[in-house]
């Protein structure tokens, strides 16, 4: 829990200390109780883990489904109307903020998978909507209001409806 809290105290220079941070802030709450959803999704337990996914929502303004596989220091700022659908997958160290979405997309399975796969160390701009069984490459940054519906290498910045590369290697 204490690594937990360190994410929010080191990405949010607005918060003072971690008592501060599980009190008042939304990202924890909604991250602290997806994982004992996503625990009972992959234990097959029926009915709960989406019942707790809901009060999450309605608490926080956070929609995060269970069965997501979210890593460690996910950073969530502020929150409201962030959506992370079912198959997604979250690594390490990323930062979301306010509104982003990493949905399905009608046209798009791979191998079950039908949402964005973020690998570490991305950056999710608010708005941002990333849709299908993408893949954010590691360390890519994606502008507010851009709508991802195509692979992002890794080290890039993209922005725009749809979004386009404009920096990295």
């Amino acid at each position: 829990m204490q690594e937990f809290l360190q994410t929010y105290l080191k990405n949010d220079p607005a918060a003072k200390s971690a008592f501060e941070v599980f009190f008042l802030y939304p990202g924890p709450k909604a991250i602290a109780l997806h994982r004992i959803a996503h625990w009972m999704h992959i234990g097959n337990v029926p009915f709960l883990p989406r019942f707790i996914s809901e009060c999450a929502r309605i608490l926080t303004g956070i929609e995060i489904h269970p069965g997501a596989a979210i890593g460690k220091n996910l950073f969530i700022d502020h929150g409201m109307g962030v959506v992370i659908g079912e198959t997604a997958i979250i690594e390490d160290n990323v930062s979301m903020y306010h509104g982003v979405t990493l949905g399905a997309h009608a046209k798009c399975q791979l191998n079950d998978r039908r949402h964005p796969h973020i690998q570490s160390g991305v950056i999710l701009g608010a708005g941002a909507k990333v849709l299908g069984c993408i893949t954010v490459g590691h360390n890519a940054k994606v502008g507010a209001n851009a709508v991802v519906i195509d692979d992002v290498k890794d080290d890039t910045t993209v922005v725009g409806i749809p979004a386009k590369p404009v920096g990295g290697k």
